[in-house]
């Protein structure tokens, strides 16, 4: 998976590189994907995603993590071509915040913002409790072999 990292923040984002590499490595084994995907991850404050809150999901208040999926099917022709799955906003703010709160790292918060809004990105959602029950232990999966809870 290719990712590409955008920074509108002060913070040193380039240091997440290979770690969101790893939980893409680990996504396509649990997930068991074939094609060759690219996502974008875009680093953002608590000001700017409030505004794309606001401007896209009519939800006038920041959040920690926002996912545009540009595909509604997986399902290609093509497994040699590259398919973009979409962009992924993190807030450092909310991270920072939640880190204190769930009594984990700043690492650790990042890695599950990445690996919730990729699995948005690849047409996972927990609007239902059903789908809840699918997601929210695929994050864990995904992600506990790559970087403790605490």
């Amino acid at each position: 998976m290719e990712i590409t990292l955008i920074n509108r923040t002060n913070q040193n984002i380039e240091q997440y590189a290979p770690f969101f590499r790893q939980i893409a490595r680990s996504a396509e084994k649990v997930l068991k994907l074939k094609n060759n995907y690219e996502i974008s991850v875009t680093f953002v404050r608590s000001a700017s995603i409030h505004k794309i809150n606001r401007e896209y999901r009519g939800i006038d208040r920041p959040t920690d993590v926002i996912s545009f999926a540009i595909r509604d099917d997986l399902e290609d022709d093509n497994p040699e071509e590259e398919l973009d799955l979409g962009d992924i906003f993190i807030n450092i703010d909310y991270a920072k915040k939640q880190a204190k709160e769930y009594q984990h790292s700043y690492k650790r918060e990042i890695g599950f913002l990445f690996t919730h809004g990729l699995l948005h990105c690849l047409g996972y959602d927990h609007m239902k409790p059903e789908d809840e029950k699918v997601m929210f232990p695929l994050q864990d999966k995904i992600l506990d072999p790559i970087i403790a809870r605490r």
